[in-house]
């Protein structure tokens, strides 16, 4: 199976416009447009069922005490974990392909809601959910994609790593409100075959 975009090769970095934020001079970062990339498949298998999609970032801190800190730096030697930034399930087995801004189109404070009730594919919460937490202004429930938003003071360049699986099933057993993390449990014995495609992003304007 093969997955690709024309919003950005393989290992290329992603364009802002399809990041949560973009550089900024004065204040070191901006929202941004946070709109899905385009995404389209090939080479699948004869009896694929529905297909899965998810999007991680490995290369989160796991120390926020320099995150985004005036005169401090995200050290590239602090040890990573994973952050969700999509979450697709149920994806019907006759799609190929998935335009632009389609699930995505701009920053929702205070969360993004679910797909419709009788929508045939069910996005997940992502990680903005936990980041953001019991932040007044942005708190709340982040289904489905929300892009690239690193920190800004960051001495690394972060990975985003789309993952596309053909299954079995044609849909996967999980609870109303489910993660990331649920989704690769549910997913796991089914997988028929995967694909990834990686872009990169920094908004530290020091980091190449």
């Amino acid at each position: 199976m093969k997955l690709t975009s024309q919003s950005f090769a393989n290992g290329t970095a992603i364009p802002g416009e399809f990041a949560f934020a973009v550089q900024d001079a004065a204040t070191h970062l901006t929202l941004s447009s946070n709109k899905n990339p385009h995404l389209v498949w090939s080479d699948v298998p004869a009896n694929t069922q529905s297909f899965a999609l998810v999007c991680i970032d490995p290369h989160v801190p796991t120390s926020l005490d320099n995150v985004n800190q005036e005169g401090k730096v995200v050290p590239a030697s602090l040890p990573r974990a994973d952050l969700f930034h999509w979450v697709l399930v149920n994806i019907p087995a006759d799609v190929r392909e998935i335009a632009a801004g389609s699930h995505s189109d701009a920053v929702t404070p205070k969360g993004k809601p679910a797909l419709p009730a009788d929508s045939k594919m069910r996005h997940g919460i992502n990680g903005y959910t936990a980041w953001f937490g019991d932040d007044e202004n942005m708190g709340g429930d982040y289904h489905g994609y929300d892009g690239p938003c690193p920190p800004w003071n960051d001495e690394i360049v972060h990975d985003y790593v789309f993952t596309l699986y053909a299954l079995d099933v044609a849909h996967l057993e999980l609870p109303t409100k489910f993660y990331g993390p649920d989704a690769l449990a549910a997913l796991e014995g089914h997988v028929l075959a995967s694909a990834s495609l990686t872009g990169t992003y920094s908004l530290n304007p020091n980091v190449r």
